[in-house]
This record gives structure tokens, C-alpha cells and sequence, in this order.
């Protein structure tokens, strides 16, 4: 114990008088006989004078702490009756506290002395400003108590508050007198007690006669029975006299005070030390020597620490390091029983650890298990603690937001790139890889039209193997027309690859054909409208045949056309070889729910436009050569339907780019994306096979009276006819029998070059 605690004992001592008979002798034990004893009021109708002034111990307090964190409470706050047994009871409490951990003091208030009840509404309005403080943990007088309890009433509070008492609470009842239903659930904590052989016979003997030393003990006859003695009373509530001859535990109610042992045992801690004391400084006198007069107070405190021996109750005595004497708690809880009469029940014990029956414990009516008094309630899976400065037991839950998961509770932290939180947000877990589906409306269209075009040029082409040597056909430029439907054939193919599920081979045939069918298309249809550009022009001058004009020239220039288109993929793959990756970002949207990871071939959107940049260029180059031959007569050459193909296909294509570049941040960017440019690849190939061949094929199947030879004209007759028919001005319209057409070359739609008008 606390020195403080010891010189409570020894003040009871003296309150209550007990002899101490001993020699202090080496070999003697100290005696004890009873010769008086402190008024003890059994109805509780008096202030434990021992509560009062004896602060409780450390050993009390940690039992009460563990209490409250076996309950589950980390938020209360305390009550204390001003002066020593109640400020220094908190204190005590708010360091074990501190110590232990978990829990947080909301609010410590004091009562002072003297209160009103005010001062008692006061503090019960503050308890409720921290309403989720519900557990109040109490160190007052019984008097502060029933205050306490009286405000909680009118404050209209009943079964709102948990309280949780000291041994000055303990099991009494008249801290609860027509109280009950305010203290149902509270629980208290009271020392370990037995009663003393031999005490209650010597007590209840004595009398007026027999005690006189005891200067109290007049005082505690007058109150003990209600009566007044004729010399030097103070009592005036009563006019009844006392006639010495009542005996205690007969004319009044007796029952032995439980502290009653512990007042034994610190006589006896005290006897003890003086003895050993007496028998360590004056080992030669059977008395008190010179030695033990000079010894200080610090001395004697320092020999009753060292005392051990078995208490009046049986049990060792002893004290730790700080002066507390072992701690040995019953634990109480005020219950409502089955006769609906509410009593103290107890609900487990401490001794140097808390052994507590939940499952024995009530609480207020409305309570289904142990209520709650915590600051902050549990963060949801998923959400971290952000916690109030200076008040560990509060805090604010935040959600772990984005692509954040809880890595502990109260810090969030970043899935890895190719991660995403699971729906709990407590791990994370792998981004679902996806890629174009066959069965996607993305790619059903692009299929269906890819595959309308493959069957419509494998019929063209099919046409044009079978009607191979007629005039149409020969006059078509048999090898560029085989060379420009392979491109569009071509066309209508890359639509698959693009679809396909990527891999090493399949990224490698979409960099080869994904340039390469738009290369040979525009390859031949520009050597094509070069060829007619230069036959005319150079026409105007001379009569002599340009060079290069013959078909095996012809496709000697498509072909050196192709292959820079080639030679542009095999750099490709010597510096940046094909593979697959999954970009994790072009689907990583807000919500981690919905983030995908894109199987993709590695083409960035810069490697396919400069992959499709080559055969725009030549695209582009064969619209400038339309342009230039549109005036050419439309009855000796292909001019003016090239020209209707490529106006056509520059407008498709310039709407293609502002979609593919305008959709390179969305979600839905690898669709979009595929989807228009195999569409563009389709319709492209789609214009030059309904413009160039469709005529062609309708006239070989449904007029093949038209697909006849004619007379030849010579190169002169056909360049000057040309000439000629460009510089005449006059309107058909105004033409005798509206005649505009030349009948220098009477075939049908011909190359000025083809086999059925050539030069002689």
C-alpha cells in the first residue's frame, strides 16, 4: 500500500481503539486484544468513514479497468466526490488506463463539497454531451452517489447510462434506497472480506461502562439507538433518554463491517514492523533502545513493506514495490431478479486477473447483450480509421477509394498496376483480361460486311478468270485488274486478323497485310491513272508512245510500289518485333469494377497510322491524277471511274480519322477503334469493287451482246480524237441530234492502251 493508505489504517486504529500487547522482543510474536472498535453503522445511514479517507488502491483500479475492456468499452468517462479518496481514485484510474491501453476518458467531472442539485443536474448534462460515452465510472461518497443517481432521474435517463462503482458503492443499498430502477446493470467491485471469530462477541459486549476511554463511543450509543444521553449530548431530534442498559445486536441491528479484517491486518503489519525493527537496531534491550527513537518515518515505512504473514482472514499479507497490499476483488452486479425485487448478484472475482461471468450478467430493459460505450463505432470492411488528434479511441472511417484496398485499419494503400481491389477492399485481386469477341456487336458487322466483300470479289474474280480473253476484260488491263482485286480481296481479309485473339503469329500478319492490301490496291489504281495522265499529256505534244506503258512495265511500277510498303513492315520487325501485351490503362476507369486489362497486339496508334500513312499516300497521289484526267472522254478510258472511287474513298477515310484519334481516351477505345478501321478497310475496298468491276461484270452476264470487238483505232487517231474532244466547247445539247460521243474508238469503256484499240 501507499504510504498514505498505511497511515489510513493506523488513523482508524486509533478511531476505533484496539491494544496492541507485545515485548517486541527477538523472539516474540506482537499479541493482539480487543479493547474497542470504531462506531459501525450496519444501515448504512452514515458515510463509510474508511471509503472516505482510504483512496483505492492500484490493484482496485486495474480490476476495474479490466472490467471495462472485457465489456468492450473504450469510451468514459469519470465521477469523483472531491477530496482525497475520489481525485486520487481517478488519477489512479486515468494512469492504469493509460497503461493498459484501449481506452479513452471522455470527460473526468468532480463533485465538489457541499453540492446542490444543481451541481448534480450539471454534471449529469454533461455525462450526456458525450452520448456515446455511456459508461460512467464512479469514486464518490454515497451521498455524491445518490445525487448522481437522483439527476439521472429527473433527467428522464434511466437505463441510459452504464455505471461502474468503487468499493465505496460496493454492495451497500443505501446509495440506491428507491433507486433501484436507475442502478439496475450497474457494477461494482468490493474487497475480498471475511468475518473475524471472536470480533462480533467482543463488540456486541461492550457497553457505557466497560468502553469509557473510547471518546466516540458515547456519540456512536446515542446514534446507534436513537436516544439521548443526559450529560453533554448534542442530539436535539430526539427527546427519547438513553438508559445504558440497551446491548448492540439486541435493541439495534448489527452486522460485522467487512473492513474489519483489514484493520486487523494493518495493526498486525505495523506490530511487525516495530518488531523487527526493535529486534535489527536494538538486538542487546528487550525495549525500545536509542536506535529506534532516532529512526525516521521513511525507517519504519520501509520495514512495514518488508512484513509477510498470514492476515486474520487466512490469507498472506504483503506489499509490492508501491506499497499496495494484494488485491482480492468479488465483482457485483445490481439485477433485476425473478421476483422483480432488484439485489446485488455476484458475477465473478479478481484476483491478480479478472474472472468474469458474462454470461450471468443483465442490463437494462431494451438491451439484447452487452451495451456499447465507444467513441467511434467499427469502420466497415473496406474503410480506415482516421483518428481524432489527441483521442485514440475516436476516429472518422474513410472508404479506401479507387483502386485502393485496406492494408491495415488505418491505412489504405495502391493496388499494383495490373490489380484491383476485391469487393471487400481488403485485398486486391487480378484486372480481368479481355479482348474483341467474335460474337461483340463491335465485330459482327465489320464480319458480315468483310465477308459480303470476299464473296463478292471471289465472283468478280471468278467473272473475270472465266470471260478471261473477251473484250471487257482485255480491255480492262487484264494483269493490274488481277493485281488491284487481289488488294481489295486483301482489304476484306485484314478485318479478320484484327478480330482474331492476339498472339505472336497474329500480330505478326496484321502488321504485313494491315498496309499491305491497301498498297496494292492504290499501287495499281495510281499506275493506272499515271498511265492514262501521261498518255494524253505527252498526246498533245507528239504522237509517239510514251514509255512504260506496256503491261509488264505497268506491273513492274506496281510492284516497286508494293514493296516499299514491304520494305517499311521488315524494318518494323527488325526494330520493334511483334508481341502481344495487356494495357491495363486504356480500361482503367473510375470504378475499379469495371476496369478491364486489353490483350492487344504491341501497335501503338502512331505505328498503324504510319503503318496505313504509306498506301493514304498513294491514295491521296491517285486522287491528284483523277482530278487531272477527269476531262479525258469517259467512252476510251477508266479515268473517270477511279476518280468517282477515290473522291469517295478520301471522304471515307478523312471521317475515319477524326473517330479513331477522337476515341483514343475512351473506355471503349479498342473497339471504336478496330471497328471503324476494319469499316474503312471495307467500304474502301467495297467503292473500288462496285465502281471498277461491278459495270464490268453486269455487262459480261447480262449484256454479253455489248462484249464484242470492234474496229481498231491507231495510237495518232486516239490521242488526236482526245485532243480534240477536250478543246471543243460547244454543248452536247447544241450538237446536231444531241451526238457527243467519238467514234474513234466505238468499244465499249476502254483502255486507250487496251488490246482493242491499239496503235499501229
Amino acid at each position: 500500500m501507499r504510504h498514505a493508505r498505511l497511515r489510513s489504517f493506523l488513523l482508524f486504529v486509533d478511531f476505533g481503539r484496539l491494544n496492541i500487547t507485545s515485548s517486541l522482543s527477538s523472539n516474540q510474536i506482537p499479541q493482539i486484544s480487543y479493547a474497542s472498535t470504531a462506531p459501525e453503522l450496519s444501515d448504512d445511514r452514515r458515510y463509510d468513514f474508511f471509503s472516505r479517507v482510504v483512496p483505492p488502491d492500484s490493484f482496485q483500479v486495474q480490476a476495474m479497468v479490466d472490467i471495462i475492456r472485457a465489456l468492450g468499452w473504450t469510451y468514459v468517462s469519470t465521477v469523483a466526490s472531491e477530496g482525497s479518496y475520489g481525485e486520487k481514485g481517478v488519477e489512479t484510474f486515468q494512469q492504469i488506463s493509460k497503461e493498459a491501453g484501449g481506452i479513452c476518458i471522455a470527460q473526468s467531472l468532480k463533485i465538489p463539497h457541499n453540492p446542490k442539485l444543481e451541481d448534480y443536474d450539471k454534471a449529469v448534462q454533461q455525462l450526456l454531451d458525450m452520448h456515446h460515452s455511456r459508461a460512467v465510472i464512479i469514486f464518490a461518497s454515497e451521498e455524491d452517489i445518490r445525487g448522481v443517481l437522483n439527476a439521472t432521474r429527473r433527467a428522464n435517463q434511466v437505463g441510459h447510462f452504464l455505471w461502474i462503482g468503487s468499493d465505496s458503492w460496493g454492495s451497500k443499498s443505501s446509495p440506491i434506497h428507491q433507486l433501484e430502477d436507475v442502478a439496475v446493470g450497474a457494477v461494482t467491485i468490493l474487497p475480498k472480506r471475511s468475518s473475524i471469530k471472536g470480533f462480533d462477541e467482543y463488540f456486541t459486549s461492550l457497553t457505557l461502562e466497560n468502553n469509557r476511554r473510547n471518546v466516540w463511543f458515547a456519540e456512536f450509543w446515542e446514534e446507534n439507538f436513537d436516544c439521548r444521553l443526559l450529560s453533554s449530548s448534542k442530539r436535539e431530534d430526539t427527546s427519547r433518554k438513553c438508559t445504558g442498559q440497551e446491548r448492540i445486536g439486541i435493541d439495534s441491528k448489527y452486522e460485522q463491517e467487512g473492513k474489519v479484517q483489514f484493520v486487523i491486518d494493518a495493526v498486525y503489519a505495523m506490530a511487525y514492523a516495530l518488531h523487527n525493527i526493535q529486534r535489527d537496531l536494538c538486538p542487546e534491550h528487550s525495549g525500545i533502545c536509542p536506535g529506534m527513537e532516532a529512526a525516521e518515518g521513511k525507517t519504519l515505512l520501509k520495514y512495514i513493506r518488508n512484513v509477510s504473514f498470514n492476515g486474520s482472514a487466512g490469507t498472506s499479507v504483503m506489499f509490492n514495490k508501491n506499497g499496495d497490499a494484494p488485491g482480492r476483488y468479488d465483482l457485483f452486479q445490481f439485477q433485476m431478479t425473478n421476483s422483480s425485487v432488484p439485489e446485488y448478484r455476484p458475477i465473478g472475482q479478481w484476483v491478480e486477473t479478472l474472472q468474469l461471468r458474462l454470461e450471468e450478467m443483465q442490463w437494462p430493459v431494451g438491451e439484447p447483450g452487452v451495451p456499447i460505450s465507444v467513441c467511434s463505432l467499427p469502420c466497415k470492411t473496406g474503410e480506415r480509421k482516421k483518428r481524432v488528434k489527441g483521442m485514440p479511441c475516436c476516429w472518422h472511417c474513410e472508404l479506401c477509394d479507387g483502386y485502393q484496398y485496406q492494408y491495415d485499419e488505418t491505412l489504405c494503400r495502391l493496388c499494383s498496376y495490373d490489380m484491383r481491389p476485391d469487393p471487400n477492399r481488403t485485398t486486391c485481386q487480378p484486372i480481368p483480361i479481355v479482348k474483341l469477341e467474335w460474337h461483340s456487336p463491335w465485330a459482327v458487322i465489320p464480319v458480315f460486311l468483310a465477308m459480303l466483300g470476299i464473296i463478292a470479289t471471289i465472283f468478280v474474280m471468278a467473272t473475270f478468270v472465266r470471260y478471261n480473253d473477251t473484250p471487257i476484260v482485255r480491255a480492262s488491263g487484264r494483269e493490274l485488274s488481277y493485281v488491284l482485286l487481289t488488294g481489295i480481296f486483301l482489304c476484306y481479309i485484314i478485318t479478320f486478323l484484327m478480330i482474331a485473339k492476339p498472339d505472336v503469329g497474329v500480330c505478326s500478319f496484321r502488321r504485313i497485310f494491315l498496309g499491305l492490301g491497301m498498297s496494292i490496291s492504290y499501287a495499281a489504281l495510281l499506275t493506272k491513272t499515271n498511265r492514262i495522265y501521261r498518255i494524253f499529256e505527252q498526246g498533245k505534244q507528239t504522237v509517239t508512245a510514251p514509255r512504260f506503258i506496256s503491261p509488264t512495265s505497268q506491273i513492274a511500277i506496281t510492284s516497286s510500289l508494293i514493296c516499299l510498303q514491304l520494305l517499311g513492315v521488315l524494318i518494323w520487325f527488325a526494330v520493334d518485333p511483334p508481341n502481344t501485351v495487356i494495357d491495363y490503362d486504356e480500361q482503367k476507369t473510375m470504378n475499379p469494377n469495371l476496369a478491364r486489362g486489353v490483350l492487344k497486339c504491341d501497335i501503338t496508334d502512331l505505328q498503324m497510322i504510319c503503318s496505313l500513312g504509306y498506301s493514304i499516300l498513294l491514295m491521296v497521289t491517285c486522287t491528284i491524277y483523277a482530278i487531272k484526267t477527269r476531262d479525258v472522254p469517259e467512252d476510251f478510258n477508266e479515268a473517270k471511274p477511279i476518280g468517282f472511287t477515290m473522291y469517295t474513298t478520301c471522304i471515307v477515310w478523312l471521317a475515319f480519322i477524326p473517330i479513331f484519334f477522337g476515341t483514343a481516351q475512351s473506355a471503349e477505345k479498342l473497339y471504336i477503334q478496330t471497328t471503324t478501321l476494319t469499316i474503312s478497310m471495307n467500304l474502301s475496298a467495297s467503292v473500288a469493287l462496285g465502281m471498277l468491276y461491278m459495270p464490268k461484270v453486269y455487262v459480261i452476264i447480262f449484256h454479253p451482246e455489248l462484249n464484242v470487238q470492234k474496229r481498231k483505232r491507231s495510237f495518232k487517231a486516239v490521242v488526236t480524237a482526245a485532243t480534240m474532244s477536250s478543246r471543243l466547247s460547244v454543248k452536247p445539247s447544241e450538237r446536231p441530234n444531241g451526238e457527243a460521243k467519238s467514234e474513234l474508238c466505238e468499244n465499249p469503256p476502254t483502255d486507250p492502251m487496251s488490246e482493242s484499240c491499239k496503235w499501229q
